[in-house]
């Protein structure tokens, strides 16, 4: 794979096997990322986008095909070696959160550094920082009960960032918080989201649509315009799992 590439598949192919069904969810995808590019992940319901991104995110391995992942081949990793990769390269937000409900916004964001034995003191540093990043200095010692919808966001924002992570996002959120993503984006992170819906996909640079598991378009010039008519010519394919 080329070194100005970060994410790169080759041929990625997933199939579910459901009774005496076999669902082709993936279909030969083949596309690269650079770091610092901010894309967006399309289509509809059933397209096959969601497979597409726990691929990326180490969260799950192709039946078939290749992925190299910051230079290294992942595709055919086990277990505990994708959960290493995902420690140390990948960043989520998930639209749930997923934010421990009986620990502080400051530990909730210090969890992937618990894991990668940081010392407490380092650990508590660059929790601290990545709560003031996402300007949730004053609330780091309140637990996600006490905090309103757009602060839990933030905490899983500065959750996902505190590895400083070389992956993706995975995002369905408000316009401040995508405004916050652009913002870390033109500081160099690379950032990946899947969405169906086009004023979230006009924050991303480059869109990627997805259609009964194939990459149906990649448009690296994206506007606005593109977003909305790429997805609206898209329709629903029950026979493919999100």
């Amino acid at each position: 794979m080329s070194g100005s590439v970060i994410i790169q598949t080759e041929g990625l192919v997933k199939d579910y096997v459901l009774g005496p069904h076999v669902v082709h969810a993936l279909r030969g995808v083949t596309v690269a990322i650079e770091p610092g590019e901010f894309v967006a992940v399309m289509g509809p319901s059933g397209s096959g986008k969601s497979t597409f991104m726990n691929l990326l995110g180490c969260l799950d391995t192709p039946t078939s095909g290749r992925y190299w992942l910051d230079g290294r081949d992942v595709a055919g990793l086990g277990r505990d070696e994708l959960a290493k990769i995902r420690n140390a390269k990948i960043g989520f937000v998930f639209q749930q959160f997923n934010l421990l409900p009986r620990t502080s916004a400051l530990e909730n964001v210090e969890l992937p550094l618990l894991y990668g034995g940081l010392p407490v003191r380092d650990r508590r540093r660059r929790a601290r920082e990545r709560l003031a990043d996402v300007g949730l200095a004053d609330r780091e010692h309140h637990h996600p009960s006490q905090l309103s919808g757009g602060q839990q966001q933030r905490v899983a924002i500065a959750r996902s960032l505190v590895n400083d992570p070389a992956g993706n996002l995975d995002t369905r959120t408000s316009v401040e918080i995508l405004a916050l993503l652009q913002r870390l984006n033109r500081e160099g992170l690379t950032i990946v989201l899947v969405t169906h819906e086009p004023d979230i996909a006009t924050y991303a640079g480059r869109h990627l649509v997805f259609r009964d598991g194939r990459l149906l378009s990649d448009d690296q010039r994206a506007t606005p315009q593109d977003a909305a008519a790429a997805l609206a010519a898209l329709p629903v394919d029950e026979e493919v799992p999100a």
